[in-house]
């Protein structure tokens, strides 16, 4: 790991909005947004039901219990999102102390790409290890590898780009994130089509990794060195990060504006991921599309959001990014409306509902990539001036993850009693929530400019 972290300049010496850095920190979106697309949305869900099922049916074995396919990848998902929510305030804070948190990202990042490299002895049937176990674990080493390099990723924002840019460089990252994962979800999608369904999809895992890792390296070679706080620590590195988080949470409580709009990404949030995360299972369990279909759809959703990244950025400037998230919001009630609908369309009469389904993935992409790039730059406008921005973005990312806890257990675990249709429809109580918390942020936020407190 030392033979990468070269030695670049500290922020000391980097001005703000510096063409090199940013164009460095934004090529980590084009690096690790294929894990994002190819494992979590697409090859993945899509390999792992349909390699399950033909091997066990409908309930999947798994550490002595047997599970639904669909429920089994949600839970795997939830249980890698608790961990890195329980961890990543202990690396924060530790990354800030000592002004080291380069290497926690490049830890991270390793750690997802060769668990996505390891995919690609993941066969699932019960004759031939490695077996479920074998895949899972792999899935799940590479979400805490994705959420654990983030965090100290999007922590660098307000430390390589002024205020006034950070909506741009935000969505510019997203923008760049999408392209390069469409461009090897092509790739994947031509192994699967022209090589082997099975064996493409194994490729494509093998390429995930090595792009990931590949281009991380201009990413760890351009950002600048952060400087420690100074701080030491006079007790456990355990102890000090959630400390450091009360300390955080301390803070956020005595400023309303960010202390609601926190709340409301919360909740939001679980509705949002939820979608993102579940929309190929959806498509496959629910509406019984073909692999192949349910690969270009999602490359749809990416082309999509590329757009409305930034155009969401453009619209901030316009009316402001509170007043834009909660029109988004309402956007994404109605997409789970909507998913409904077609789903009961297809159950009631069996009807053939694949244009609805592209409908809907045009809708999602949309406002994607948008919900995304202006989320972590309005938590990046709205927190204070600090030198702790990893533990504030730990905060950040704590909030998200569990959130995405939350709402990816209920909904596996709603599809588990009443079905996937029935799931779609509970996230609109997540999304009401969030729109309400919104609501109550943007009031205050005028009253505070109002009288001159903002």
């Amino acid at each position: 790991m030392s033979g990468v972290t070269v030695d670049a300049p500290t922020n000391d010496s980097q001005p703000l909005s510096n063409p090199r850095t940013v164009r460095g920190w934004y090529m980590y979106d084009w690096a690790n947004s294929v894990y994002n697309l190819v494992i979590t949305t697409t090859f993945f869900p899509i390999y792992f039901v349909a390699i399950t099922k033909s091997s066990y049916g409908e309930k999947v074995p798994f550490l002595g219990r047997t599970f639904k396919g669909t429920s089994l990848y949600d839970y795997a998902l939830a249980f890698a999102y608790l961990a890195i929510a329980i961890l990543l305030p202990i690396l924060s804070s530790i990354a800030d102390s000592r002004g080291n948190k380069k290497i926690f990202m490049q830890f991270f990042c390793y750690l997802g790409g060769f668990a996505c490299m390891g995919l690609y002895w993941f066969d699932g049937s019960p004759e031939s290890p490695p077996s479920v176990e074998w895949g899972l674990i792999c899935f799940i080493l590479a979400a805490i590898g994705y959420i654990g390099s983030l965090v100290f990723y999007n922590s660098y924002l307000p430390e390589i780009a002024a205020k006034a840019d950070q909506d741009r460089v935000s969505a510019k990252g997203y923008a760049m994130g999408y392209i390069g994962s469409v461009i090897l979800q092509i790739v994947g999608f031509a192994l699967v089509v022209f090589v082997d369904s099975k064996a493409g999809s194994l490729l494509t895992f093998l390429l995930v990794g090595i792009w990931w890792i590949g281009f991380a390296q201009i990413t760890f070679f351009t950002l600048p060195k952060t400087r420690s706080t100074g701080v030491k620590f006079q007790t456990s590195a355990f102890t000090a990060g959630f400390r450091e988080l009360r300390k955080v949470s301390r803070e956020i409580d005595a400023q309303p504006v960010l202390k609601w709009y926190l709340l409301a990404f919360f909740f939001y949030s679980m509705g949002v991921q939820t979608v993102m995360l579940a929309a190929t299972l959806f498509g496959a369990d629910v509406l019984g599309l073909p692999d192949t279909n349910l690969i270009v759809t999602v490359v749809l959703i990416q082309l999509v959001a590329i757009g409305g990244a930034m155009v969401m950025s453009r619209l901030s400037h316009r009316f402001g990014n509170l007043k834009v998230l909660m029109g988004v919001i309402v956007f994404w009630i109605f997409i789970c409306i909507a998913a409904y609908l077609v789903a009961h369309l297809k159950e009631t009469t069996q009807q053939n509902v694949e244009y609805y389904f592209y409908a809907l993935a045009i809708g999602v992409g949309l406002v994607m990539g948008g919900i995304q790039s202006l989320s972590r730059s309005t938590y990046s406008k709205l927190m204070p001036a600090t030198e702790d921005t990893a533990s504030y973005f730990s905060f950040y990312d704590v909030a998200e993850k569990i959130a995405i806890v939350i709402g990816i257990f209920a909904f596996g675990y709603i599809d588990e009693l009443f079905g996937m249709k029935n799931s779609v429809l509970s996230l609109i109580v997540f999304f009401v929530i969030g729109l309400i918390g919104l609501r109550i942020a943007r009031k205050k936020q005028k009253r505070a400019l109002a009288t001159g407190n903002a």
